[in-house]
């Protein structure tokens, strides 16, 4: 044991969770983090394009309303259904807000604008056949939303080795509910055939034989593969109280934040997010990338289009100073406490795991539209307007409005009249979504 001042020493060095809680809240408005981001690709079938913007803002003209988006979009059956998206998605998306909101309204209407962006850059763009899985990840200082369709992943590294999965593969192979979603809709699900019967290869979408469950486009094989994301919004800097009253060094909590890793199959096809992860730790941003698609490729090699973004999410002040040694020590004693100190290190990582360095703010993967555009009281304040289109934000005549939960089979709602309300044209959209009405649209 050590002597009394030693131990005194120690135990000063040391706060409750809650002060830390409280202290951050007091400085979360003045503190802001860096955003560094890099990326790599290899083109194999030139059908991958991506997004990296850091100069958003909320509110024209206010820097302090600045957020990023980044994005990967994988197309395939051609480029325009990838390179559409890449355009005119994170307007769409923005168009879906009311006017006049604050930073927590905004955010806290971010998922619901991210489902009627998804829903009409795919409505709009029905002209083609051409798909893509889409990838979208807003980033606005220590909260990170991400919206997904397909199989690009997003993944979060975090202090400690803490890997966390942001997405869901919307692939009809590993996902049992998707597959029942499509047939339920009128999809045929089935491996291709070959002569004499045999089938061979992964689960696929018949007419058409896509594998996903869920994209932008893809209109020759029907419209039961819906863009209705998987939407996942997460915190990355604010400890969540748990139940015991830890006691945490202040020097330990100091690095907070994280990595985004966002990639096309072409890395996942290769390599497991927790080999993606450890694969780049220590490097900056823009090597990073590099090394993951390095690492796919010695895995794999170059069989389809690979991509990766990497960002960096890091605090204000990251740098940790060593504590200052004694003058006069015992060398065992030395010994013992350092071995002590790399085990309470290890504790501590896994206490921030289960405490909460990434607090999950929300969470939804249904693909039916009423469930993810919601409810509103028409008696009440309406987030997207009484007379405006919850998609496609058209004005409406007081008369044109059609609500989602109207004769929707899988709507839990027993009030149609309520809102949000749709136009005709997405009423008809959301009918096909869930296999109401023949799905195919005439596409040129």
């Amino acid at each position: 044991m050590g002597s009394r001042e030693e131990r005194h020493r120690f135990d000063h060095d040391l706060v409750p969770l809650a002060a830390l809680i409280s202290r951050e809240l007091r400085n979360e408005k003045m503190e802001k983090p860096t955003v560094r981001y890099g990326c790599a690709a290899q083109s194999k079938k030139g059908e991958d394009y991506y997004l990296m913007m850091t100069d958003c803002q909320r509110v024209q003209g206010n820097p302090s309303s600045t957020f990023s988006v980044f994005a990967i979009f994988d197309g395939h059956n051609g480029t325009a259904a990838a390179v559409f998206s890449r355009d005119h998605l994170l307007n769409h998306v923005l168009g879906a807000f009311p006017c006049g909101l604050g930073r927590d309204e905004w955010l806290h209407a971010l998922p619901r604008a991210l489902v009627a962006g998804f829903v009409k850059t795919d409505k709009e763009f029905q002209r083609q056949t051409s798909g893509t899985t889409a990838t979208f990840v807003i980033v606005d200082r220590w909260t990170v939303t991400v919206a997904s369709v397909g199989d690009s992943r997003c993944i979060l590294d975090t202090q400690g080795g803490a890997v966390s999965e942001l997405t869901v593969d919307h692939r009809l192979e590993e996902n049992a509910e998707e597959r029942e979603r499509v047939t339920a809709s009128g999809g045929e699900v089935g491996r291709l055939s070959i002569f004499g019967g045999t089938e061979i290869g992964p689960l696929r979408c018949w007419p058409g034989g896509l594998c996903l469950s869920r994209s932008i486009g893809d209109m020759d094989v029907g419209e039961f593969i819906v863009p209705i994301p998987f939407v996942k919004q997460v915190k990355t800097s604010k400890f969540m109280n748990g139940s015991r009253p830890y006691l945490f060094n202040i020097v330990k909590l100091s690095a907070v934040g994280g990595r985004l890793i966002i990639a096309s199959d072409g890395v996942w096809d290769a390599i497991s997010s927790d080999m993606a992860a450890k694969s780049c730790r220590g490097l900056p941003a823009e090597l990073a990338a590099r090394q993951v698609v390095k690492e796919a490729l010695r895995t794999r090699g170059l069989k389809d289009d690979t991509t990766c973004i990497v960002v960096d999410i890091i605090p204000p002040d990251n740098t940790v100073q060593p504590a200052t040694p004694p003058k006069k020590y015992n060398k065992l004693r030395s010994l013992f406490f350092r071995r002590k100190s790399h085990k309470s290190a290890a504790k501590l990582s896994k206490k921030l795991s289960a405490v909460g360095i990434v607090e999950e703010l929300f969470e939804e993967g249904s693909a039916i539209l009423a469930e993810r555009l919601g409810s509103e009281d028409s008696n009440g304040p309406s987030m997207s307007g009484l007379f405006i289109c919850a998609v496609c934000q058209v004005d409406l005549a007081t008369s044109e409005g059609i609500s989602v939960h109207a004769g929707s089979i899988f709507s839990t709602s027993s009030k149609p009249w309520q809102g949000p309300f749709l136009c005709a044209d997405c009423c008809n959209k959301k009918d096909a979504m869930e296999g109401k009405r023949p799905s195919g649209v005439k596409v040129t």
